[in-house]
């Protein structure tokens, strides 16, 4: 299935997209993660060490993961 990732002015997701996400189209499903990549990226991010013990910011590959998982079993479970 081809999936147009326009989104309206609002930078709203199309509504085929999301009836497609939701019927497990993986194009569309990818679409969607796409779409919310910086959110999820945003809130993924967490002091983290080193191994020399330097502090510094980064992604928690864990908890961006995490975040991925849910969004995709929010869009398979959720009911018009």
């Amino acid at each position: 299935m081809k999936m147009n990732s326009d989104y309206d002015e609002r930078g709203l997701l199309p509504y085929p997209l999301i009836v497609a996400a939701n019927a497990g189209d993986p194009e569309a499903i990818g679409l969607v993660l796409q779409h919310y990549e910086r959110q999820i990226s945003a809130l993924s991010i967490r002091k983290l060490r080193d191994e020399r013990g330097n502090t510094y910011y980064g992604i928690d590959r864990d908890i961006y993961d995490r975040l991925r998982s849910r969004l995709i079993r929010a869009i398979l479970d959720f009911r018009f």
